[in-house]
């Protein structure tokens, strides 16, 4: 089973949105079956096989969510980040204040959802592979 410290060396190679396809390869050949990432302070929830499950500590000080979700400025954003024109934590604040509370990968399904404080969904994408 996998380890928080697996996931953590996986995601250092992060740089940008364009790394994260390379990235979500990894942690799934490492056993992660989907997760949640949750943008108030970066803790991140990781299930595996068989009820195995991690959690990683937070990863910076707590950002307030927008209460009401910007969807359009979102993903605008969110393309920017993806075309690598943005590092992570600049994509974490700009979640925060257009509303986006955490996104969940599936890696069965290949996607990525994201989701406001009220738990709605705003967005679901389709994972390169």
């Amino acid at each position: 089973m996998f380890t928080a410290e697996q996931i953590h060396a996986a995601h250092s190679k992060v740089k940008s949105g364009a790394d994260f396809p390379a990235y979500i390869k990894e942690i799934k050949a490492l056993g992660v079956t989907h997760y949640k990432s949750y943008v108030l302070d970066g803790h991140t929830d990781f299930y595996g096989e068989k009820g195995h499950a991690v959690t990683t500590p937070a990863k910076y000080a707590a950002l307030n969510i927008a209460d009401k979700p910007q969807t359009e400025t979102f993903k605008a954003e969110l393309l920017a980040h993806q075309q690598g024109k943005t590092d992570y934590l600049t994509f974490i604040k700009m979640c925060a204040d257009t509303g986006i509370e955490k996104w969940e990968i599936r890696m069965d399904k290949m996607t990525c959802t994201y989701y406001d404080k009220a738990g709605k969904e705003v967005l679901q994408e389709n994972i390169p592979q």
